[in-house]
């Protein structure tokens, strides 16, 4: 997992099923590897879900980059959609973990890794 603390900051993972937080205004928190989830606290910030089956969440009036890949073809998860998010807090909610499905933006649940527990 990586974290990063501060204005203008980024945090990214690659790893599958890590982590990725960025605290601070104007900062990014990515994450590519399978499974894996992006966290924004923060202003004009923007949290990227790249990897296959991976989930972001964030304060309200942050962005996400949400990606949706399909299934393993022999040599990779091949990227079927790419989609920005406002969360505005009504139709996204804030602090809420979302992933890309069907073309979909979907509110899933998401491993707190602090706690060890779904929520």
């Amino acid at each position: 997992g990586a974290q990063a603390t501060g204005d203008q900051s980024g945090a990214q993972a690659t790893g599958d099923r890590s982590g990725a937080q960025a605290t601070g205004d104007r900062s990014m928190a990515c994450v590519n590897g399978d499974y894996s989830s992006a966290t924004i606290f923060g202003k004009d910030s923007v949290a990227c879900a790249l990897g296959y089956q991976c989930k972001a969440k964030a304060e309200k009036g942050n962005w996400l980059v949400l990606v949706e890949r399909g299934d393993w073809n022999g040599n990779t998860y091949p990227i079927k959609d790419i989609q920005p998010v406002l969360i505005d807090g009504e139709k996204i909610k804030a602090d809420t973990w979302y992933q890309l499905q069907n073309g979909q933006v979907v509110e899933v649940q998401g491993w707190n890794y602090s706690s060890g527990l779904l929520n």
